[in-house]
């Protein structure tokens, strides 16, 4: 059974990065053919996919969040990591990360964290 939890701060202040971690358990980040998923759901909004890390470490980042948006890995915690700097208020939101799947074109989440909570204020 795949398990995923993240961590990270609840509270950030805005212009600050925000970092969050994905401890995968369960499975390795580096078994094909799966694409390692950052996605938020704003308070009264929907999902909003952020990008994903594959399997062999390359990185997808959504367009409108490309300049202030990292993901990176780490093999040997079997860990990845969300960085997201210059927050503002619009950035608080449920953070989950999730295991995705791409098959014919269509993508499936299997797999999801629990979500944390992150609000940018000061």
């Amino acid at each position: 059974q795949v398990q995923l939890q993240e961590s990270g701060p609840g509270l950030v202040i805005p212009s600050q990065t925000l970092s969050l971690t994905c401890t995968v358990s369960g499975g390795s980040i580096t078994t094909n053919y799966y694409y390692w998923s950052w996605i938020r759901q704003p308070p009264g909004k929907g999902l909003e996919w952020m990008g994903a890390i594959a399997y062999r470490g390359s990185t997808y980042i959504r367009p409108s969040l490309k300049s202030r948006t990292s993901i990176s890995r780490d093999t040997s915690k079997n860990q990845f990591t969300l960085q997201m700097s210059s927050v503002t208020p619009e950035d608080t939101a449920v953070y989950y990360c999730a295991r995705c799947t791409i098959v014919r074109g269509i993508r499936t989440y299997d797999y999801w964290g629990q979500g944390t909570q992150v609000t940018v204020s000061s």
